[in-house]
């Protein structure tokens, strides 16, 4: 069974270097610092003519919580539409409502403007109350995968979680391992017999082309965040595919 390896990227350059390394699917995000929001159709349009693999976009107004107002509803909405109409061929998102449950209601909405294209519920399931409901939920409101690190920070402090989803929903939706996933969770993780999905950044940072940096002038909160470039790692790919290759040879 083959195991297909998704990454988010947020720069067209990591779009394109992750399609050369060999990733089988991109998630197409801006702004890393919050962990990712609603890119521009401009990037979009520039990888789906540049790369052969499928691009999901993340639909995410703002960094924060995931309880929406009914303008930032629209503009989803809106905004679903715009990249569904430059090639987007999936879309990833969430919403919870102010008690921690998925809110259907939020998600159907949304759900139109997708029509037929694939979803993901993004990591906003791993902060929601009650995970079995949760799953339910994001299975009826017509999702095919949850994106998710266990309910923990990380896929390492979540694996048992994810292990016990994987079970149980054989044929529903898809359980998609991500949030800190390294090589070495996937033989453990595939040792279910379910595993079909995986999502890991493989991020690296390149040095800055500027020749010139302002003395004094700062306009990050990390000084340093002018100086390197957000990319992909290409030995990192490469170690997630070979581990995938020898899983898929067991």
């Amino acid at each position: 069974m083959s195991i297909l390896l998704e990454a988010p990227v947020f720069t067209v350059e990591g779009g394109l270097k992750a399609a050369e390394y060999g990733i089988d699917r991109l998630e197409l995000c801006s702004d890393f610092g919050e962990g990712g929001e609603t890119p521009s159709a401009g990037a979009l349009a520039f990888l789906k003519e540049k790369v052969q693999i499928p691009v999901f976009v993340m639909i995410r107004p703002r960094g924060g919580d995931f309880v929406y107002s009914p303008e930032e509803l629209y503009v989803m909405r809106k905004d679903i539409a715009i990249l569904k109409s430059h090639g987007a061929d999936g879309f990833v998102f969430g919403a919870l409502d102010k008690n921690g449950h998925v809110d259907k209601e939020a998600c159907k909405y949304l759900m139109h403007a997708v029509e037929d294209s694939p979803c993901t519920f993004h990591r906003a399931f791993d902060i929601s109350k009650d995970k079995d409901k949760a799953i339910d939920d994001i299975f009826a409101c017509g999702f095919q995968r949850i994106l998710t690190s266990g309910g923990e920070n990380d896929v390492t402090k979540g694996m048992g979680n994810i292990l016990k989803w994987l079970g149980q929903v054989t044929g529903q939706i898809i359980i998609m391992p991500g949030g800190g996933l390294k090589p070495l969770h996937i033989s453990e993780l595939n040792n279910s017999g379910k595993l079909k999905e995986v999502h890991a950044s493989c991020k690296a940072f390149r040095p800055t082309e500027s020749k010139y940096s302002h003395p004094s002038v700062t306009l990050s909160k990390d000084p340093e965040a002018f100086n390197q470039v957000l990319t992909i790692d290409g030995s990192l790919v490469n170690e997630f595919l070979t581990v995938i290759k020898s899983n898929q040879d067991k």
